[in-house]
């Protein structure tokens, strides 16, 4: 009986030295691999259609991104489905740093409220690095729009249930979900009309096809300012700095519109179990970049109000979008056919 408890003793020493000698192997390969990383080009996988809001940042950090690691950074858009088919994709790929996906309100807080099934969890499938800042919507018309004013357009729709056409860069998309709200907290109704990317839908608003869309300055603005769009009113709660003759939709003076505030947001993530160090360098290269005065001022001019949150700042802020979002989408009983 000694004996064998001697023997087990030294059996119980032996796995659990050899788990240390296998953790701390797995733990130096780790810490190694972080270190010489990256040692090939980077794909950097947006879940929506060139021309869009998350494809512009994502080429404009890039050009500079890939220089500070000293690698190439690959473009790579996947669209579909308001983020899910892209952002699916990214949650798959390897937990290796070689894969980094432009996440948004719809991929990463809305969609999971939306969709009975998404392929992938916002919050356990990936780790945040860092968010690019926040982005209201803009309420736009063609300049030949016989609508003027936001009120001309509500007044419309009430009168003639949804006979007003409007756009959105996909079912699930913030664009969509604004289109709703709005037309919930007015008792309006419109005929909602998907696209897959804000480009191809802007181009049939600014051509008469679709009466009216809400996007990001980041799209609409470039639009507005070469007269194409006329905006009607921005979904935050104070006018943009650079925007600044148009009104919010929160001061109109039409019924159920007060305190109105849509507010999309573009974040970079990568798939869960990426090394913390890999992680950290992406953090730490990007922010270096979006706080340079030219990029600075680039994102201030698309309306972009930017943001310092550390990753664990982005996951807090995440969770609390997916809160906010499956109660609005509860409340006003949006429904995906």
């Amino acid at each position: 009986m000694i004996q064998r408890r001697s023997f087990l003793k030294q059996s119980t020493l032996g796995l659990t030295l050899s788990s240390f000698m296998s953790s701390s192997l797995i733990n130096t390969n780790t810490f190694a691999q972080s270190a010489n990383w990256p040692t090939k080009p980077i794909n950097y996988l947006v879940p929506f259609p060139a021309g869009g809001s998350t494809d512009i940042l994502a080429r404009l950090l890039a050009q500079r991104l890939g220089p500070a690691l000293g690698t190439t950074i690959v473009i790579d858009n996947k669209g579909g489905a308001g983020g899910s088919v892209g952002s699916e994709i990214a949650s798959r790929a390897p937990a290796d740093g070689y894969t980094i996906l432009g996440g948004t309100v719809s991929s990463h807080a809305i969609n999971v409220s939306l969709y009975p099934k998404i392929g992938y969890d916002p919050l356990k499938s990936f780790s945040p690095v860092l968010l690019f800042g926040t982005n209201p919507v803009m309420l736009v018309v063609a300049a030949n729009s016989p609508y003027k004013t936001l009120k001309d357009l509500i007044e419309a729709a009430q009168r003639s249930p949804n006979k007003l056409s409007g756009a959105s860069a996909g079912n699930g998309t913030s664009q969509h979900l604004a289109l709703e709200l709005l037309g919930f907290k007015s008792h309006s109704q419109f005929t909602h009309i998907p696209y897959k990317g804000s480009s191809p839908a802007i181009q049939d608003v600014m051509s008469g096809q679709v009466d009216f869309m809400l996007d990001t300055s980041l799209v609409a603005g470039p639009h507005i300012q070469s007269g194409k769009l006329r905006a009607l009113g921005v979904s935050s709660l104070k006018r943009l700095e650079n925007f600044s003759d148009i009104p919010t939709i929160a001061e109109s003076s039409l019924a159920g519109l007060q305190g109105f505030e849509v507010l999309s947001w573009q974040a970079l993530f990568v798939p869960i179990g990426t090394p913390q160090p890999i992680i950290q360098r992406l953090h730490t290269e990007s922010m270096k970049i979006l706080q340079t005065p030219e990029i600075s001022e680039r994102l201030k001019a698309l309306g972009i109000l930017s943001s310092n949150m550390t990753p664990e700042q982005v996951k807090v802020f995440q969770k609390a979008e997916i809160d906010k979002w499956a109660e609005v989408i509860k409340a006003a009983n949006i429904r995906l056919e």
